[in-house]
């Protein structure tokens, strides 16, 4: 980066943290520190929401995932709007009534304090290794430009994004938020803005949609049934379901930032106002990978999209026989631009995009074989490197054709949307702990002033927890999968509990805590056998609390 991106960059995140502190009014109590006084509006609300679901994850890895596994990542989110509904309806009516700081304590209002202890800890484990991804993100940017150790790096990002959180509670973060999304919103629109204008000369829309079909990227709806397989229309639409009714509905991230509304109306309406949008917003980033995709047809395109990779075999032994495998990767992808160049001339001829499209694809097949033997050749000469490049190819183009201050802008974009996001994972960590855990089991007796100083604390020890789960972090592939993967582990078990309290079954304590261990026990085992793909496990851990419950509620009227 120039001197004028590190202006732009430095400026930007300044801006925000000044805002944020300005904002920020004393706190003297848990009302004012978690809700913000329950003084939001709803696009407040909306953006808030927005904001914590969409981490620099979503604006670095998305592209990415579409840019190697085509568009289908999008029927993820699915099940969401009718979710959305589902929460609008049920969930926020009844944390508004019993006025909640937090989710879990309409269980013990429900059942008793261990199921909602239990309950909590499986979110404070999964929110914890989440904050941890959303901290890694970020650094990963940072790492990339400064060649820095990750492990450094992640360091550095946890302790601003704890100072971040520190400078302010809910109500700062979500004004800040608002801001920050509406910058994201427009950076990500100039670099899609970016890739069309360096296409070759006269490439539009059209001519991009049919390079990726005819590369099978425009996958966005897969029919067929399968267990197995991450991403189709039924994944998405039930499991993704149950993801979306567990995170919007019982995850404090996100509970949080709902009931923080002046009322239940501005709850729900910024609710489905963020249920309208992100469909549409996600595709939209999806898309950028496609289009970049499209663009590396016609444009050198790196082996490895990890600059600091390529800068330690530039150094090393082993640059000429890296070089060897580039090569011959340029020169399938110069196969692939004549063939590309072909599709457009013949673009009204079915018969001929009938065959390019198998021609198309075995290059492909051949490009990503050849890839793959390049990553084994660098591990194996060069211990310790992240050869999953999916994170970082949208990065590499932002600092490879960008012009100069716009680098600097998009890089303001990642580090916000991941200060955004882990912020509200901080807060809600906290708020879980101090709520749940200090506040009920503890100390029901401290000034409101002591138990802010406590959150504060608490604030500090997740954050550098967080740090600690960011150095795992470096060992994952795709990120956005991953966050997700890590959510479909408890969401469905934690819904499960929920809904046992709501639905009209009758349930005791007991049934539903036995019920809630064994269930989470399946949910895990499912997964450590590749039962099925992680999406399915949301409806899984929901039914069998519900299902384990119920039996051992029968076994005991039998006794």
């Amino acid at each position: 980066m120039q001197w004028l991106d590190w202006i732009v960059l430095i400026s930007s995140l300044s801006l925000i943290v000044v805002f944020g502190i300005l904002k920020n009014k004393k706190q003297e109590n848990l009302q004012s520190y978690f809700l913000g006084d329950n003084s939001l509006a709803w696009h407040k609300v909306m953006f808030s929401v927005m904001a914590t679901q969409a981490s620099a994850i979503t604006f670095l890895s998305a592209p990415g995932q579409a840019f190697t596994d085509g568009m289908r990542f999008v029927q993820y989110y699915f099940g969401l709007p009718l979710a959305i509904i589902v929460v609008s309806l049920v969930f926020v009516p009844l944390y508004h009534k019993l006025k909640v700081v937090t989710a879990y304590e309409y269980l013990e209002n429900r059942f008793d304090v261990k199921v909602r202890t239990f309950t909590a800890l499986l979110f404070l484990i999964q929110r914890g290794l989440a904050a941890g991804i959303t901290i890694y993100a970020p650094s990963v940017v940072l790492s990339a430009i400064m060649g820095w150790n990750i492990y450094l790096t992640c360091f550095i990002m946890g302790i601003l994004v704890v100072l971040y959180t520190l400078s302010g509670g809910a109500k700062a973060v979500a004004q800040t938020q608002t801001h920050q999304m509406i910058v994201i919103l427009l950076g990500m629109a100039f670099a899609t803005y970016t890739i069309f204008h360096l296409l070759p000369s006269g490439f539009g829309l059209q001519d991009t949609l049919l390079i990726a079909g005819q590369a099978g990227k425009l996958n966005v709806i897969t029919t067929h049934f399968d267990l197995n397989d991450k991403y189709t229309l039924w994944s998405g639409l039930i499991g993704g379901f149950f993801l979306a009714l567990s995170y919007f509905g019982t995850d404090q991230s996100q509970v949080g930032r709902y009931i923080a509304a002046s009322s239940k109306s501005q709850s729900v309406k910024g609710l489905l106002m963020n249920a309208i949008v992100k469909i549409p917003m996600q595709l939209g980033i999806l898309f950028i990978g496609v289009a970049l995709y499209v663009f590396y047809i016609f444009n050198p395109q790196p082996l490895i999209f990890n600059p600091s990779i390529e800068k330690k075999l530039a150094n090393s032994e082993y640059n000429l026989e890296y070089q060897t495998f580039q090569n011959k990767y340029y020169e399938i992808q110069n196969k692939q631009h004549e063939l590309g160049e072909e599709i457009i001339k013949n673009k009204h001829n079915p018969t001929y995009l009938n065959k390019s499209t198998s021609e198309f694809k075995q290059l492909e097949i051949k490009k990503q074989s050849l890839k793959n033997e390049s990553k084994e050749f660098i591990s194996d000469k060069i211990k310790g490197v992240d050869t999953n490049d999916t994170n970082y190819i949208f990065l590499y183009f932002v600092l490879n054709n960008l012009p100069i201050g716009f680098i600097g802008l998009l890089i303001a974009v990642i580090f916000s949307a991941s200060w955004s996001s882990t912020s509200s994972e901080l807060n809600a960590l906290s708020s879980t702990f101090v709520i749940d855990f200090y506040k009920r089991l503890f100390n029901n007796n401290a000034s409101d002033k002591q138990y802010v100083l406590v959150s504060k604390i608490a604030t500090g020890v997740w954050g550098l927890l967080a740090i600690g789960f960011a150095f795992l972090a470096t060992e994952l592939q795709s990120l956005i999968e991953a966050v997700n993967l890590l959510g479909s582990l408890f969401y469905g078990t934690i819904l499960g509990v929920f809904l046992s309290g709501i639905l009209p079954f009758n349930l005791k304590s007991n049934h539903v805590f036995i019920g809630a261990i064994a269930a989470e026990a399946l949910v895990i085992y499912s997964y450590l056998n590749n039962h099925v793909a992680f999406l399915w496990l949301n409806l899984i851990g929901c039914i069998a609390v519900i299902v384990f419950a119920l039996l051992i509620k029968i076994a005991q009227k039998r006794d």
